[in-house]
C-alpha cells in the first residue's frame, strides 16, 4: 500500500524514532508498505519516520547499473548502530520530505553499520559512495534531523525563503 509521506515542517520528522522490539507480521506490513511508497515516490531511501511511524526502521534501493530499481537489491534497515565514519565528502541530497529542494551536502565517505533484518537477524554492512550517503541521510531521520540542517547558514536563509514562497504560491 503506498501511504503518505511527511513533508517539512511537519513535526513528526522532528521526533527521535524508537528500537523495534517485535519482528513480526505487522513489521513485515510495515517494510513493505515502505517500499511501495518509495517506489511510487520515486526515492532511494525511506525511513519509517516519513510515513508517521517513529521506529528505527529505513529502507535504501539504489538503482543498478541499467537504472532500475530492482527489489532484490533493497535493503531494509532496523536498529541500526554506526560502527565506522571514515573521510569526508560532498554530495547533493534530496529527500522525499523536502520535495524539490536539493543542496550539498558533507558527510562521511565510509561507513559500517550493524543492524537487524525484518526476521531480527544480526547483520553488518560497510558501505561507501551512494550508499554511505543514503544509509547516514536516512539514520539521521531516526534521530529527528533533516539534511537541510546540515546546510551553510546561508544555504539554509535561502532554503527558508524559497519554502515560504511556495506556501504562499500554493496557498493563492
Amino acid at each position: 500500500m503506498i501511504l503518505e509521506v511527511l513533508s517539512y515542517p511537519n513535526k513528526k520528522l522532528y521526533e527521535v524514532s524508537k528500537e523495534v522490539k517485535n519482528f513480526d507480521e505487522e513489521l513485515h506490513k510495515l517494510l513493505d508498505d515502505m517500499y511501495d511508497t518509495m517506489i511510487a515516490k520515486e526515492g532511494i531511501g525511506l525511513a519509517a519516520i516519513q510515513i508517521g511511524v517513529a521506529k528505527r526502521i529505513f529502507i535504501i534501493n539504489l538503482a543498478n547499473d541499467e537504472g532500475v530499481q530492482d527489489k532484490e537489491n533493497l535493503i531494509e534497515i532496523i536498529n541500526p548502530k554506526f560502527e565506522l565514519r571514515e573521510g569526508e565528502c560532498i554530495y547533493q541530497e534530496g529527500c522525499l520530505s523536502v520535495p524539490g529542494y536539493y543542496e550539498d551536502v558533507k558527510r562521511n565517505e565510509v561507513v559500517a553499520i550493524k543492524y537487524q533484518d525484518r526476521f531480527g537477524k544480526e547483520q553488518s554492512l560497510k558501505a561507501d559512495g551512494l550508499l554511505a550517503i543514503a544509509i547516514q541521510h536516512e539514520n539521521d531521520h531516526l534521530d529527528g534531523h533533516l539534511f537541510i540542517e546540515k546546510i551553510g547558514f546561508n544555504k539554509r536563509k535561502k532554503f527558508d525563503k524559497e519554502y515560504k514562497k511556495q506556501k504562499k504560491e500554493k496557498a493563492s
